[in-house]
């Protein structure tokens, strides 16, 4: 197993932090709209190639932040931009 210099690990991100980063600047981006549905829990697994612990955590930080909310049995939606929790 090779060791990893200090400039690796700082810039080794977490799967989590990944999917976050990437639905984040999706949204900032304007690529999903106030109102789009995200993909399903099992479409995101597929499409990152991660657990669905890692869905789960990114999507409960969105909700967290204000990007994005869940309606139960429906599905999870970007918010509006006035809804949404200010850095």
């Amino acid at each position: 197993m090779a060791l990893r210099t200090r400039e690796q690990t700082n810039v080794a991100k977490s799967k989590t932090q990944q999917l976050i980063d990437d639905i984040t600047a999706q949204i900032e981006s304007g690529q999903l709209q106030p109102g789009d549905r995200l993909p399903s829990t099992a479409q995101l697994r597929t499409q990152y190639g991660v657990s669905i612990t890692v869905v789960r955590n990114a999507v409960q930080w969105l909700k967290a932040k204000g990007l994005v909310e869940g309606l139960s049995g429906v599905g999870v939606f970007v918010t509006e931009e006035d809804g949404r929790a200010k850095p």
